[in-house]
């Protein structure tokens, strides 16, 4: 079967302004627990697109680690090529897909540093091995082998040998504000539910949007 002559339909009740929370980070965490309960890979995977400095868009997939009224909360490299697009333009929007429910979600806002004992916290609970891949990857930038990343790793893993691995200056969280949100519920014929939340004056608003 070609890309063309795919065709898929949605069959789905549906979605209804009055089926949505006031409050979209507390949507979000719905459709994610929702996910999660249908056994969906990786609920929490989002795809974070940033602007590069020559002025096209970069987009990657990242897990959500935290979502609440203050943003959605990833952690990452800070020297990667996303923290050096986050450092010169500090917005950005990303999508979360739950294709087996027939949703999706995207968002837009700004980005700003998880403080520092929130990055602590986290680094503290990743396994080990993650934590001296932090400190052995010089993320985005050109290596010569897999052998020289796998000397790293033995390089890191020998230096903090017998003590607890300590969070590296240039790895932590940012928060992505919740500044506008849409959620999308597949339906027939591609006559799709599609809601948008932005926000006035401290009030959250939903209008429907035609698919």
């Amino acid at each position: 079967m070609g890309l063309a002559d795919r065709r898929i339909q949605y069959e789905t009740a549906g979605l209804e302004i009055d089926d949505l929370l006031a409050n979209p980070a507390d949507q979000l965490n719905l459709w994610y627990h929702q996910a999660e309960e249908a056994g969906a890979a990786e609920p929490n995977a989002m795809v974070v697109s940033t602007l590069a400095a020559d002025g096209f868009p970069d987009a990657r997939v990242v897990l959500a680690r935290d979502i609440s009224e203050n943003g959605i909360t990833f952690y990452t490299n800070r020297l990667s090529a996303k923290g050096q697009q986050i450092a010169l333009n500090p917005q950005a929007s990303a999508t979360f897909a739950w294709l087996q429910l027939h949703r999706s979600a995207r968002v837009r806002g700004s980005i700003s540093l998880a403080s520092d004992e929130v990055s602590d916290a986290y680094f503290a609970s990743r396994p080990r091995s993650s934590q001296i891949g932090a400190w052995a990857s010089p993320q985005s930038e050109p290596i010569g082998n897999r052998e020289q990343l796998d000397d790293l790793v033995e390089e890191f893993t020998e230096k903090f040998e017998g003590i607890d691995v300590p969070r590296p200056p240039h790895w932590g969280g940012y928060v992505l504000s919740i500044d506008s949100m849409e959620f999308w519920q597949g339906r027939p014929s591609r006559l799709h539910d599609r809601f948008l939340y932005t926000c006035h004056n401290n009030v959250w608003r939903v209008v429907r949007l035609a698919p």
